[in-house]
């Protein structure tokens, strides 16, 4: 699959592109049909909400899960990746993040390479987002929020200040002190990504976006992937292997039908 111009040009503008009903209902009720079970496991790389014993993201599953080792590589998802990255890339992590209905948390504003320069010694903010919505994503059950242009609003040089929060959630995250989240939605807003189940979200590393807690009866969960050029790989290795894969091979496109076994 490849992106058109216009879309290019809508990715580089804006800092994140939205692909409605990429994935047809049958290949979404078939991925989910998995999570129960691999929500149900008790190991560490299932991270849990704060507040209490439910899922927040369950990450690794390409390594856990026959479906999620072809998804990863699904040409719906790779193929864009590999035409914006232009170059080989490994599977930097792969999770889902859940936002249970009333109880998902928040997710702070934030960009993911202080987290990935950081935490693992990325060079450059090359790394890609690559999501699946597995879930419809509405205004009320805690979509991602994003600043349009703030991928923009700083470089690889000059970074937005960013601070390691190790308390308002589970999951430790460098974020974006709220001045200069102001000054940014100032400039460009925010948008939120909604859409049916099946859509795709691709987004960069310097793109600044969090996500409400899920107040609503709805379920949202979102597969997210993402994909590094191998040339850009971790320079130090703080964290473990679930939280930031260490296998730097090629990742390389499936048939676009590998998930209808399961689909059928």
């Amino acid at each position: 699959m490849k992106l058109t111009d216009a879309q290019l040009e809508q990715f580089d503008r804006d800092g994140f592109l939205i692909l409605p009903s990429l994935f047809d209902p049958k290949e979404v009720e078939a991925i989910n049909a998995e999570l129960p079970a691999l929500f149900a496991e008790d190991r560490v790389d299932n991270v849990r909400e704060k507040g209490g014993g439910i899922v927040r993201t369950a990450m690794n599953l390409h390594a856990r899960n026959d479906v999620f080792a072809k998804l990863v590589r699904h040409p719906r998802l790779l193929e864009p990746a590999l035409q914006i990255l232009d170059g080989d890339v490994y599977l930097q992590q792969v999770k889902v993040n859940a936002k249970e209905a009333y109880t998902g948390e928040i997710w702070q504003w934030h960009y993911d390479f202080a987290h990935h320069h950081n935490e693992d010694g990325n060079p450059l903010p090359l790394a890609l987002n690559v999501h699946l919505f597995l879930d419809e994503c509405n205004p009320f059950n805690g979509a991602l929020w994003f600043i349009p242009g703030s991928h923009k609003a700083h470089d690889g040089r000059n970074l937005a200040k960013s601070a390691l929060d190790t308390e308002t959630t589970s999951y430790e995250l460098w974020t974006v002190d709220h001045e200069t989240v102001g000054r940014m939605i100032e400039a460009g807003g925010i948008v939120p990504a909604h859409g049916p189940a099946g859509t795709v979200l691709i987004f960069g590393e310097l793109m600044v976006h969090g996500s409400p807690n899920n107040m609503s009866p709805w379920p949202r969960h979102i597969f997210s992937t993402i994909y590094n050029p191998i040339s850009n790989r971790q320079t130090t290795f703080k964290r473990p292997d679930w939280q930031h894969g260490r296998d730097f091979t090629p990742t390389r496109p499936l048939p676009d039908d590998c998930l209808r076994e399961r689909a059928a």
